[in-house]
């Protein structure tokens, strides 16, 4: 142990890593890595009204969003279809392919989670789960964060 052990910071840090890691290792192969899992997500289940609603869905700007959409288009994972009511507007939608890979994806996802979370025994995970959702809940609620591209940008620029 470390005389840092105490310090919620370093705590924060050591988990935030190891998570990193272990979904970057479940999702690297996929264009986009994590972004393109959670456009992946959205486009199988959520199936937002718009690109540009997926881009606030999930806090992502819409320069990198068309490039992200365009890597997971040539993988045949998604397709940009015009929306019925406005074909100016696009629809992002997954391909048999993409649901498929999702599925893949979802159980990598999940097997990288309970190795991080693999120092707590089983009856803890889902609690802690809990409580971190709340408190980040609480916290975006305090001080909200209107895309993951700032979130990264308030960190690095907290480490200069």
């Amino acid at each position: 142990m470390t005389a840092l052990e105490d310090d919620f910071g370093w705590t924060l840090g050591v988990v935030f890593r190891a998570f990193v890691k272990a979904t970057n290792a479940a999702v690297g192969d996929l264009p986009g890595g994590h972004r393109g899992y959670q456009i992946l997500t959205a486009a199988t289940r959520d199936q937002p009204e718009s690109q540009s609603a997926l881009c606030q869905q999930l806090g992502i700007d819409r320069t990198v969003m068309t490039y992200l959409l365009d890597d997971l288009e040539r993988a045949s994972l998604v397709e940009r279809r015009p929306a019925p009511a406005d074909r100016r507007t696009r629809l992002v939608v997954a391909t048999d392919v993409g649901r498929s890979r999702l599925e893949e994806l979802d159980l990598r996802l999940s097997h990288a989670e309970a190795h991080v979370l693999s120092g707590l025994p089983a009856s803890d995970r889902e609690t802690f789960k809990a409580l971190l959702c709340r408190l980040a809940g609480h916290v975006n609620e305090l001080d909200p964060v209107p895309s993951a591209c700032q979130a990264v940008q308030d960190i690095a620029a907290s480490t200069t």
